[in-house]
């Protein structure tokens, strides 16, 4: 009896553990971008994924920068509801060829701000651009993106994370480009440890109920030994 809760107390108790990583791990997820087509001389659709780390305020507004030194000859915004779109265009330090086009100025900035509510707490939301053409012989990109609250607190994610280096606190969305991208691919570190946590949660709460599955399982009655068959009467005594 003893040994059988045991069992069912240790797995408990993992569960717990893994379901707490799980939920650290959610808590802190980044501003994210992502594609389910990028690959390098061709157009894309990036897609930014925005989350409200915040209980009580919402996410109003979101400036996106995009690349000054590989910029895009052509840059489309998704219509959104609830918000207002703005691209800003600038001259560019030195003329870039893109393709058969050579760019003097180019859109740098897209920036949504919310005509309704925005982003409710603890929620997220979705930004998407149609971009080309992305430039060749480039492993990724990288946009600086900026978001503001309803409560006037701004989130700068502009640090641009190195090779072989800790994440930075608040990283810039950085678009991964390889010859043949799949839409996991382009992502960034917060996206990974997002799944990580929802793996880990769910095998968490996995571990808990077996554990309590096999403490709760009924014990087998012990079986009675059988009582010994009578000794036979001789024929020529019955």
């Amino acid at each position: 009896m003893p040994k059988r809760y045991a069992l069912r107390a240790a797995a408990i108790a993992a569960a717990s553990v893994l379901v707490a990583i799980g939920a650290a791990s959610s808590a802190s997820a980044h501003v994210t971008v992502s594609s389910p087509d990028a690959k390098p001389g061709g157009y894309a659709k990036i897609v930014f994924r925005v989350p409200t780390e915040s209980d009580n305020t919402s996410t109003t507004k979101l400036a996106v920068s995009l690349p000054k030194d590989h910029p895009f000859a052509e840059v489309g915004a998704q219509v959104m509801p609830g918000w207002k779109v703005e691209k800003t265009e600038e001259k560019l330090p030195a003329p870039v060829k893109v393709g058969d086009v050579t760019l003097t100025k180019a859109i740098l900035t897209v920036t949504w701000t919310a005509t309704a509510g925005g982003i409710p707490p603890n929620d997220f939301d979705e930004f998407a651009l149609s971009v080309g053409k992305l430039p060749d012989g480039v492993d990724s990109l990288s946009f600086p993106t900026v978001q503001t609250y309803s409560d006037g607190e701004v989130v700068k994610w502009t640090d641009v994370p190195k090779d072989g280096a800790p994440e930075p606190e608040h990283p810039a969305p950085t678009l991964k480009l390889t010859a043949a991208v799949t839409p996991v691919a382009a992502t960034t570190s917060g996206a990974t440890s997002d799944t990580l946590a929802r793996w880990l949660g769910g095998g968490g709460l996995l571990v808990g109920l077996l554990g309590l599955a096999f403490g709760l399982r009924p014990r087998r009655p012990a079986t009675a030994p059988a009582a010994p068959a009578a000794p036979a009467v001789p024929a020529d005594r019955q």
